[in-house]
């Protein structure tokens, strides 16, 4: 198997990772578009990691940080290539990624439907807080 490599993801990966996320990812969000993820690479450069092997897209995370918190989305793993670290590792350089820009804690999304990445995100180290609640409120663009 050959090695794995993670990058930062730019412009010209935009349709390349909405593709990835109609397969690899649970659920959808009202910014799985192109403007939406080119906003976010557009304000943070740095965010939106893409998990490569042999030129392949396998995995993404979105690692943003906003100065005072640090907040994942979007981890995804090709569905034929999980159970082999690479969520793992995206979270790691996601974590490396945070430690460098002073973040304190990761705060991840993770929907409750989707037990089977309930685990990896236990393995990880992180661990749901039942205290608090999602509230959200989609903004008319």
């Amino acid at each position: 198997m050959t090695e794995l490599h993670i990058r930062a993801g730019g412009p010209a990966d935009l349709d390349a990772v909405l593709t990835f996320w109609k397969v690899a990812a649970e659920g959808t969000s009202i910014s799985d578009d192109s403007d939406g993820v080119a906003r976010l690479v557009a304000r943070d450069p740095e965010a939106l990691l893409l998990a490569e092997r042999d030129g392949e897209l396998v995995g993404t995370v979105i690692a943003g940080f906003d100065g005072w918190r640090c907040h994942l989305y979007r981890l995804a793993v090709r569905p034929d290539q999980r159970r082999r670290g690479i969520g793992g590792a995206l979270l790691a350089a996601a974590e490396e990624r945070f430690a460098a820009l002073g973040g304190r804690r990761g705060d991840a999304m993770v929907l409750d439907r989707n037990i089977a990445a309930h685990p990896a995100w236990r393995a990880a180290g992180y661990a749901p807080e039942p205290q608090w609640s999602r509230w959200v409120k989609p903004l008319d663009a």
